[in-house]
């Protein structure tokens, strides 16, 4: 029965790992004021009759804390390329030289930085959520082997392993919205 137990502990944390990358992810996207080719990581473009992220129809560099380039591998895309970095909603104007794009990432202001800061935080909301659910799941599967003749004791100390777990996974999410929070509120 411990080897279907350490299964249940080892499949826990590698969804927990999944669901804090996925938070990871999401946190890059929220700007911090500094310019970053992952900030157009969303955004999609028209590509020849069908939808495609950005990164497959062009180059994306900083050339400074400021400023994004984006550089079509098809002249002929620049238009549709701007079109959308605007339609994503990111708040960023590209200007277009003919050669390539070039978004200047404006300052925050303090009201922005509030709203970036509060979406972080409701990220950080939905990684705890699905921490939670892949704890239910792992109780559930404890409940099971304890249906399946699994001592009283050991089924109590599983899920108190699965508790610590749960409560580690949680610190992580903590840990890194307050990273977030200081990079954002950081002026």
């Amino acid at each position: 029965m411990t080897e279907e137990l350490m299964m249940i502990y080892d499949d826990f944390k590698v969804s927990n790992g999944k669901t804090i990358s996925h938070f990871e992810t999401e946190l890059v996207k929220i700007r911090a004021g500094k310019a970053s080719p992952a900030m157009l990581g969303g955004v999609m473009v028209d590509y020849y009759g069908s939808m495609t992220p950005l990164q497959q129809v062009a180059n994306v560099n900083t050339s400074d804390a400021r400023t994004i380039l984006v550089q079509p591998w098809e002249k002929a895309m620049l238009n549709e390329i701007a079109r959308g970095i605007i339609n994503s909603n990111l708040g960023l104007n590209p200007q277009n030289n003919g050669e390539l794009l070039i978004i200047t990432v404006p300052p925050l202001t303090e009201e922005r930085r509030r709203d970036l800061v509060k979406r972080a935080k409701a990220e950080a909301e939905n990684a705890k959520v699905g921490i939670r659910n892949n704890r239910k799941d792992a109780i559930d599967m404890i409940k099971e082997l304890k249906n399946d003749g699994l001592s009283e004791d050991l089924a109590k100390g599983a899920e108190e392993e699965v508790q610590k777990i749960t409560n580690g996974a949680i610190k992580s999410v903590d840990e890194l919205v307050e990273l977030k929070e200081k990079d954002i509120m950081t002026v």
